[in-house]
């Protein structure tokens, strides 16, 4: 049988949790034992009994005889020291942040320990339900715009009231992945008026069933996309977007921000000069602030005001819907669970799987994708 340990979250600023109690339930019908750090879900709104309940042995924080004994470790994020614990050959699965972090990858190789990263999984039809960078993208623009509304000087929508009537707020999306869009739906429903930038010519369809309004990117070296993601643009490709964007964002009263590339850093499409041509009282929210951010000023975890204009930098909004991003997250590890564990209770890692092969970084600590840390890798291609 699989022994499968759901950790307290090691960043102490972290709400979520790996696994629900609904997720442990289906589990234990696939031969799998789940152990449960008391407290682990709190601050997602699952108790301890929850988990009891669902079938969970309740282990307490940091319990080397539990970690030692365990098959699988799901986490949300990054793990601590625990996994000094683990024994040779247990997997490691949780967004592990990979790119550039040569501590991750000599803690998976001194502990002979095999690791997925969820931020690595392919985009393709079989993985739609594993996605967690969707789920908790979804969860990202929908709190962005609530967040923009609640601190934005005027209404969302346009009300006609005895006293005259007031415009709706001009919204500008900058990307249309699925935060962007989930942005853009949120924003339409309170009544904003929506436009949106994306360098993929394709995102247009998507955006305008949603009843916003296109902007096209710049004709000349649009970067394209690989993997369902975004690639890296040029800078004269960035200055062309940029001064593209200016115009819409004179008028704009909340700017989304969400053009993100995996591994490096977030486009900087709107700089401290541009912010400053905005009207005062307007808002920024920028989500891919842990990449650096799209805006030049935005400071993770901070707001700060820049001639009038607030500019968030939201760092951790899936977070603040803790209940239902744990919902969502824990889901997506059931069906990833599911295509790892057979019927019999069997874990098997097929490194040529096609959901492994880019998001299995190592094997029982033999490391096999040194190209997300530059100056580890031999060449650029993944080892064997």
């Amino acid at each position: 049988m699989v022994k499968v340990l759901i950790p307290r979250e090691w960043d102490a600023g972290e709400t979520r949790v790996a696994s629900s109690p609904e997720v442990v339930k289906r589990l234990a019908g696939r031969q799998v034992q789940c152990c449960v750090e008391r407290g682990a879900g709190r601050q997602a709104g699952f108790s301890d009994e929850d988990y009891a309940a669902a079938g969970a042995d309740l282990v307490n924080p940091g319990d080397r005889a539990t970690w030692s004994q365990s098959d699988i470790v799901l986490s949300v994020g990054p793990l601590g020291d625990n996994t000094a614990a683990l024994k040779p050959g247990a997997v490691v699965i949780g967004q592990l942040a990979p790119h550039n972090n040569n501590a991750l990858l000599d803690q998976l190789e001194k502990g002979q320990l095999s690791a997925i990263s969820l931020e690595l999984l392919p985009r393709i039809s079989r993985a739609q339900a594993m996605d967690v960078l969707s789920s908790q993208a979804n969860i990202a623009g929908y709190k962005a715009v609530l967040l923009a509304a609640a601190d934005l000087d005027r209404f969302m929508p346009m009300l006609m009231t005895a006293a005259g009537t007031v415009q709706p707020a001009k919204v500008v999306v900058i990307g249309a992945g699925v935060a962007g869009l989930q942005a853009v739906a949120t924003a339409r429903r309170l009544g904003a008026v929506v436009s949106v930038s994306d360098v993929r010519a394709a995102a247009q369809e998507q955006v305008e069933s949603l009843g916003a309004r296109f902007i096209p990117p710049p004709e000349q070296g649009v970067p394209g996309e690989s993997g369902g993601y975004a690639k890296q643009a040029t800078m004269s490709f960035l200055d062309a977007q940029r001064a593209g964007l200016s115009e819409h964002l004179n008028q704009a009263d909340v700017v989304i921000c969400t053009a993100q590339v995996p591994g490096r850093p977030a486009p900087m499409l709107i700089t401290s000069a541009m912010v400053s041509a905005m009207r005062p009282g307007a808002v920024i929210v920028d989500l891919a602030v842990i990449q650096g951010g799209n805006c030049e000023l935005s400071q993770a975890g901070q707001t700060v005001e820049h001639h009038g204009v607030k500019v968030i930098g939201a760092d951790r909004l899936p977070g603040s819907v803790a209940h239902h991003a744990s919902s969502l997250y824990a889901r997506n590890l059931m069906s990833l669970l599911e295509a790892l564990i057979d019927q019999e209770g069997v874990l098997k890692l097929d490194s040529e799987d096609e959901l492994l092969a880019p998001s299995l970084i190592s094997l029982d600590g033999n490391l096999r994708r040194t190209d997300l840390v530059p100056e580890r890798a031999t060449s650029s291609e993944m080892t064997p």
